[in-house]
């Protein structure tokens, strides 16, 4: 046998004993009373994608008639290497291409996540030239995905321009960020449009100190909340008392709901981390998160949805590789931990969201599972700041 046929086994024997681990982790989790899995890891200071050094959050939004709509910038000043997933029927994308490991890829400087379908796009460019005129960068690279939010607010032409994305870049900051009715999530809905949407994040620092996180738009053709017991899939994985206080509804909430808003859905997400990685080897880790939607909601993936997931590495020194066996232990761990903080993103997306228009809150509907949940109350929704 060769050494790197050995290598190759022992490689293998790893990646199972870890993976072996990750999953007794997850029944024994799924076993107890309240959802614990803090072997897999604690969540950061701030529990948002924002525990990843070098990444910073921007958002603007409107829920001022005709408007329900708005657009978060990911911004990522240095630069990194970064990859993407597309698993949805109707995806609305731009520069994922670029992203390809195929292709040349001089690193990332923001992704738009945004509302107002393909228009969308146009925030975009508002980012690209906020980097030209701050960052003096000629050619900025700043790839994005749309969710279809058109017409929610009661007109369709209300929807994001160029300088909703300008200003949501003005807006970027690291820190606590704002969740629920905001951003690209201000008018997002799930379920079939049963349920308000709307953008979650979490965080998890591995116990070898990496992080990983996730940010979140949840406007979903399938739900978020289990038939049998009206819980949130997402909630199952939370880590320590993230979720605490949070209940299952009483058989009186727990009642089927009746969609409003067919065929007009799309998740998108940014997962980051902390690791270094050749593009590849991010490419791989959104490829990965994709599972945490699937987990989080109920169906994913359809031909309706867009569901795209792009995948950051801000980290520097050696690169984490897919072709390198000594790295698969590492990888196949960030890329589960990836998943689960997709996972409770979505959870915390659907806690934080306020009812708008017609939309009803998930807390709205089941109020006795909010009654004593203890985070979510501060911070929930922010001021129209999408419009002059």
């Amino acid at each position: 046998m060769t050494s790197r046929s050995i290598r190759l086994l022992a490689s293998g024997l790893v990646f199972a004993s870890a993976w072996t681990c990750l999953a007794l982790g997850g029944t024994q989790a799924a076993a107890d009373a309240a959802p614990k899995r803090g072997d897999d890891g604690v969540a950061g200071r701030f529990n948002a994608i924002t525990d990843v050094p070098g990444i910073l959050v921007g958002q603007v939004q409107s829920t001022e008639p005709p408007y329900l709509t708005g657009s978060t910038v990911v911004y990522t000043p240095d630069e990194p290497v970064a990859g993407v997933d597309v698993r949805g029927g109707s995806p609305g994308t731009w520069m994922t291409d670029m992203l390809s490991p195929s292709n040349a890829n001089p690193g990332t400087d923001a992704i738009v996540l945004t509302g107002g379908s393909v228009w969308g796009m146009d925030v975009g460019v508002g980012a690209m030239h906020w980097l030209e005129d701050h960052r003096n960068i000629d050619i900025p690279i700043v790839p994005g995905a749309v969710i279809w939010d058109i017409g929610r607010g009661g007109d369709e032409t209300a929807r994001p321009t160029a300088d909703w994305g300008y200003r949501a870049m003005d807006a970027a900051k690291d820190g606590p960020v704002r969740q629920g009715t905001v951003g690209a999530g201000t008018g997002a809905v799930t379920g079939n449009g049963t349920l308000k949407g709307g953008v979650g994040t979490a965080s998890v620092e591995l116990d070898d100190g990496t992080v990983v996180g996730a940010l979140v738009v949840v406007n979903a053709l399938g739900s978020t909340v289990n038939p049998k017991d009206c819980t949130l899939y997402g909630a199952e994985l939370g880590l320590g008392d993230e979720f605490a206080g949070l209940r299952k509804p009483s058989p009186a909430e727990c009642r089927p709901l009746e969609g409003t808003a067919p065929n007009r859905n799309t998740t998108i997400a940014v997962v980051a981390t902390s690791a270094s990685m050749e593009n590849a080897a991010a490419t791989r880790m959104a490829a990965a998160a994709q599972d945490g939607l699937a987990r989080a909601m109920n169906p994913a993936h359809t031909l309706y949805d867009g569901d795209t997931v792009f995948g950051v590495a801000t980290g520097t020194g050696r690169k984490l590789a897919n072709n390198d066996p000594d790295d698969t232990p590492a990888l196949a761990r960030i890329g589960a931990a990836a998943a689960d903080t997709l996972s409770r993103a979505v959870a915390h997306a659907m806690l934080a969201a306020t009812s708008a228009r017609q939309y009803e809150s998930y807390c709205d509907t089941y109020p006795s599972a909010c009654a004593n949940l203890r985070h979510h109350r501060a911070g929930r929704g922010a001021p129209d700041t999408g419009r002059s």
